[in-house]
């Protein structure tokens, strides 16, 4: 039996990065040998054990065949004779095909994995890695993360992922499977190269076809130099890694806040007027198909529908101030406008030329929510109010506080 480390834990080292968990394999060994040391199994779909004192997965060296449609069509054979380079070739690009021997810190790179680190260029390890449709998500993902280092897709490879694409094995992967892939990508440091990674494969039309229907649609140019729809969405999902690192909640939201831009009619063209109502059924229909948890969508429905009033909240009166702060649950859910005005930003400085420009309504949402927020029916005098005349009187106090809050900002005379 030998233990080697292998994926992304050596690749991550190589490059000078945090590695996150590790991942070993175990070369001429059987599950019986595994359990009588002590490992416990957990792999369903292959032999998989953790480790009795660390508790790191541990699996055994397999090949995989292809059987079936979709990313589970496989057949696995981790019999003991499969060796360590039969392992690397099974996995999706050379940069996760090294292993390292933890004894001797010798690195086993049969695929030339390291000088694709080097040169920066994520490749495919064999023809195999079209039997697999979700290497093409994880393509795009692995760009989203590591395009602000240098790397890009080596051409052959990206022939294979629009080859996976024109094939149709998309449609086969499971929904879960698909947001989990989509919620790394919104925590990574680039999402707008998973963007252009799928565009460029064919795929995006496939993964996330109400994104892939903002290109090519023009906006005014006085607000967005950038005019395509679908490039200003690259730079909202772009800032908004940059405003919020690893939240993907408000990646999400970012991503997602400009859909009714796609439906617009096109004799109503560059203009967009009721967009951020028309974006909230494609919107439904992407959490419906992804399965998205209720908190991103709740969120991302928020920022939809109210980015504009946000984005001219000077001009709003008290009182619909208010009404905002309601619409976004934000006294239930208080950190929900501070998630909204980040997304919120992240739209505005999401354009040509305006990368740094101020954007005020932020700090000025959360300052008028604080305000509101200070203000509790327990505080009221509500003697002899009953019924609905008490939150009448606790939304007129919120209301007045809102204003007390405005004119202690504005500047003396």
């Amino acid at each position: 039996m030998k233990i080697y480390l292998v994926g992304g834990a050596v690749r991550d080292a190589l490059l000078g990065l945090s590695p996150g968990d590790n991942d070993w394999v175990v070369v001429g060994a059987t599950q019986a040998q595994m359990e009588a040391q002590g490992f416990r199994a957990v792999g369903k779909d292959f032999p998989v054990f953790l480790h009795p004192a660390t508790g790191e997965e541990h699996a055994l060296a397999r090949t995989e065949r292809k059987s079936g449609r979709g990313y589970r069509g496989f057949v696995v054979d981790a019999d003991p004779s499969v060796t360590l380079e039969q392992d690397l070739a099974r996995r999706d690009f050379t940069i996760n095909a090294i292993a390292r021997d933890p004894d001797s810190g010798e690195l086993v790179d049969p695929y030339g994995g390291v000088a694709d680190l080097q040169a920066r260029v994520l490749r495919h390890v064999g023809p195999a890695f079209v039997e697999d449709p979700l290497r093409v998500l994880r393509a795009a993902r692995f760009m989203a993360r590591f395009a602000p280092l240098g790397f890009g897709v080596a051409p052959e490879t990206l022939a294979l992922m629009r080859q996976i694409a024109d094939s149709g094995e998309l449609d086969a992967l499971v929904p879960e499977r698909v947001w989990q892939e989509l919620r790394k990508v919104l925590a990574s440091r680039q999402p707008s190269a998973f963007l252009r990674t799928l565009r460029d494969a064919g795929a995006l039309r496939a993964i996330l076809p109400e994104v892939d229907a903002l290109y090519g649609v023009p906006q005014r140019a006085e607000y967005h130099p950038e005019i395509d729809t679908g490039l200003h969405q690259e730079l909202v999902s772009d800032m908004a890694a940059r405003l919020a690192p690893g939240d993907s909640r408000i990646g999400f939201a970012a991503l997602t806040h400009d859909l009714g831009k796609a439906l617009t009619p096109a004799d109503a063209l560059p203009r967009h007027l009721q967009h951020e109502q028309r974006g909230l059924k494609p919107l439904a229909a992407l959490c419906e198909r992804l399965k998205v948890p209720a908190d991103y969508r709740q969120l991302a429905e928020a920022v939809c529908r109210e980015h504009l009033n946000v984005h001219r909240l000077a001009e709003l009166r008290d009182a619909t101030v208010l009404a905002l702060l309601q619409r976004c649950d934000g006294f239930r859910r208080p950190e929900r406008i501070a998630q909204v005005a980040i997304a919120c930003e992240a739209d505005a400085r999401g354009r040509g030329g305006q990368a740094e420009c101020p954007y005020p309504q932020g700090p000025e949402l959360m300052r008028l929510h604080a305000a509101a927020l200070a203000i509790n029916a327990r505080d009221l005098t509500t003697e002899g109010l009953k019924g609905p005349a008490i939150g009448q009187a606790l939304e007129a106090a919120r209301i007045a506080a809102i204003a007390a809050a405005r004119t202690l900002a504005r500047p003396m005379a």
